[in-house]
């Protein structure tokens, strides 16, 4: 099992490199700032929770294999960075439509974006390489079965981005309500939001 100063140790490493910027921070952001703060908090929770796939790649060894095969990183990547420029593309194409309908209908728009933003990072090959170099590092084998702690680590590494994505989004939200009182800006607010995910997206794609 994990020990006080395990757990100590790895959280505080943690918090610092979630709220350290990158494209998760950046897409719950702009999703907050353009679709509103229930929109930013359910997109950011996907985002963390999809760290749990990550946690049983590592536990199980597959993240191993895509590090150690060229073509399968390279399969991971184009996946991962076509479905984030999609995504940018969708926010062009219906840039200044409610993203919520209705009363009634609230679910599946919000069922919708949390499931995007789990997609997002389950299939980012980054978070796959850097869950296989960084669990690893706070495991200490006289503590118990190793994949009991990478487990066990991988949780608490979701729980506490599920926070700061959460707190992230809910905060951007506000900007974006105050910003959705001028009618004029919320189409630019989707645009902005989909060119940063076609960035992103093409950023996976090409980068090394």
């Amino acid at each position: 099992m994990l020990t006080l100063s395990q757990i100590l140790a790895f959280l505080a490493t943690a918090l610092v490199l979630t709220a350290t910027p990158g494209p998760d921070n950046l897409m719950v952001l702009s999703m907050g700032i353009s679709r509103g703060r229930r929109a930013g908090l359910v997109f950011g929770l996907g985002c963390a929770l999809g760290c749990l796939s990550h946690t049983l790649l590592a536990v199980v060894g597959v993240s191993a294999l895509v590090a150690a095969s060229p073509l399968a990183f390279m399969a991971l990547k184009a996946a991962g960075g076509a479905w984030l420029v999609w995504m940018g593309v969708q926010a062009w194409r219906h840039a200044g439509q409610p993203s919520l309908p209705g009363s009634g209908g609230e679910a599946a728009p919000l069922r919708q974006l949390f499931v995007r933003g789990l997609v997002a990072n389950a299939i980012n090959p980054k978070v796959v390489l850097f869950f296989l170099a960084f669990l690893p590092q706070f495991v200490v084998p006289g503590h118990g079965p190793v994949p009991l702690q990478l487990g066990l680590l991988g949780l608490l590494f979701t729980a506490q981005a599920a926070v700061l994505f959460g707190l992230l989004g809910h905060h951007s939200g506000r900007v974006g309500a105050w910003l959705a009182r001028r009618p004029a800006v919320g189409p630019w607010l989707d645009r902005v939001a989909g060119t940063v995910f076609v960035g992103l997206g093409v950023r996976m794609m090409v980068a090394r």
